[in-house]
């Protein structure tokens, strides 16, 4: 099938089924509670990022799971600060952003493009956001997991790093 053709398949069976959601929602009264956009908005965002990676999927392009996995990250970012009312974790939510990428880059290698390049890229982005939202985390006070010992994991990166370089084998 032509790019151009299954691009169209794609955006058909998401309209489609986008449309039946809403056309739900008019005949059933549960439907329209839960699609209340106060509470739900960003799951829209979510749907977007959703949206992206089936797109992807559906026309070859294995490479939409990147901005996929941002999108939807970052709506499930959004949706949990709208839950709790702690709009102030931005502060430090902003460093799970590399780690999406990875999850993006995780995706798209499992779909068969580079994998075992893209698996490994994947893995140190999301070990590298993960040391981050902790640091941040900790540092701002609102995790507390590492309270003041959040250095180490500044020192036991660095390290890792300094491992990889050393023992990486040379071209």
């Amino acid at each position: 099938m032509e790019q151009r053709e299954r691009s169209r398949l794609g955006l058909g069976v998401l309209l489609v089924l986008v449309g039946a959601l809403f056309l739900l929602a008019q005949f059933i009264p549960g439907l329209q509670n839960f699609l209340n956009m106060q509470f739900i908005w960003p799951l829209i965002v979510v749907g977007v990022g959703l949206f992206l990676f089936i797109f992807g999927v559906l026309i070859g392009t294995p490479g939409m799971a990147v901005p996929a996995a941002i999108v939807g990250g970052i709506g499930g970012i959004l949706y949990l600060q709208n839950l709790t009312g702690n709009w102030e974790s931005w502060a430090y939510a902003w460093t799970l952003i590399p780690g999406f990428v990875g999850i993006g880059v995780l995706l798209t290698g499992l779909l068969g493009e580079r994998t075992r390049s893209n698996l490994e890229s994947a893995s140190w982005l999301i070990i590298i956001s993960l040391v981050l939202f902790f640091i941040f985390g900790s540092f701002f006070g609102s995790i507390g997991l590492l309270g003041q010992y959040w250095p180490v994991l500044l020192i036991l990166l660095g390290f890792i790093l300094l491992l990889r370089a050393f023992f990486r084998p040379r071209a």
